[in-house]
């Protein structure tokens, strides 16, 4: 009977943690995966962050409003949360949940922000986390940003740094799959993008400078693609990858670039008051 009992209890466990953007969240048949590593990429300010503290909010509410109970762990590389925004969208996405200082403060002190500025503090950060997780009931876990920390140590044009990378990489990446996989959360993490020319150019596709960083709409000539900073070590790691751009303006497009489940889709959005809207 014991047995039993923990078989439902985990089968219970939601699979996803729906983004509330309807669309995209039917495209990926309900939202982010537990139990896998989603990837958030995009150049500056086309909304990564917002995403991140809107998915912060999403984790903690109740689970007859899509969330999850629980709480986040947050670890911000580039000084980018702010309390202050992620206030903001929980009061104007959800203002009848949100109507009062206790609701407030009881998700704001759910999610757990640690700044971590070097590779090692990331990696101690998430070697560590799998009491937290225990005790704190954490239901997410998000990296924001995986690529700046790498960008900051790492000079890629010399090979030794390149295989340094990628072992620090490799090594991230199966810690964060392991706590995804054993506790059936999601993890999300943002990356930056990088733009390569093909051809003679192409054997390079791992060598990432900062100097790379272009938006997707910025391709130089006809015959440069764009992908995800971290090359392909990183690249096989991730189960689905959303690419943010912008389109001029106000307007963006968020992309399924990579998915198990969900085709190749866009849908567009602004970034408002309650965080991203679809348009």
């Amino acid at each position: 009977a014991y047995g039993m009992k923990m078989q439902t209890s985990a089968s219970l466990s939601p699979a996803f943690l729906a983004t509330t953007l309807s669309a995209l969240d039917e495209a990926l048949h309900g939202g982010v995966a537990c139990g896998s590593l989603t990837e958030i990429t995009g150049p500056p300010g086309c909304g990564k962050t917002q995403f991140c503290i809107m998915m912060s909010i999403l984790a903690t509410l109740p689970t007859y409003m899509g969330g999850l109970e629980g709480a986040v762990v947050y670890v911000d590389t580039e000084s980018a949360f702010s309390a202050e925004r992620l206030v903001e969208i929980a009061e104007s996405r959800f203002p009848r949940y949100f109507d009062t200082e206790e609701k407030l403060l009881l998700t704001s002190s759910k999610v757990h922000l640690y700044r971590e500025l070097s590779c090692d503090e990331v990696l101690q950060r998430i070697e560590s986390l799998e009491e937290e997780i225990i005790s704190k009931g954490v239901k997410l876990v998000i990296i924001d940003s995986v690529a700046s920390v790498v960008r900051k140590e790492f000079d890629t044009q010399l090979q030794g740094n390149l295989r340094e990378r990628n072992k620090f990489l490799a090594r991230e990446a199966s810690s964060l799959k392991y706590l995804a996989e054993e506790f059936s959360i999601p993890v999300i993490l943002t990356n930056q993008i990088t733009t390569h020319l093909s051809g003679a150019l192409a054997s390079q596709a791992d060598l990432v400078s900062p100097a790379d960083d272009l938006s997707l709409s910025e391709g130089t000539s006809g015959s440069s693609c764009v992908t995800a900073a971290l090359g392909n070590t990183w690249s096989h790691s991730v189960n689905t990858r959303l690419i943010l751009q912008s389109l001029g303006s106000d307007r963006r497009q968020i992309l399924i670039a990579k998915s198990p489940l969900a085709p190749f889709t866009s849908f567009a959005y602004t970034i408002e008051k309650e965080g991203l809207v679809l348009q």
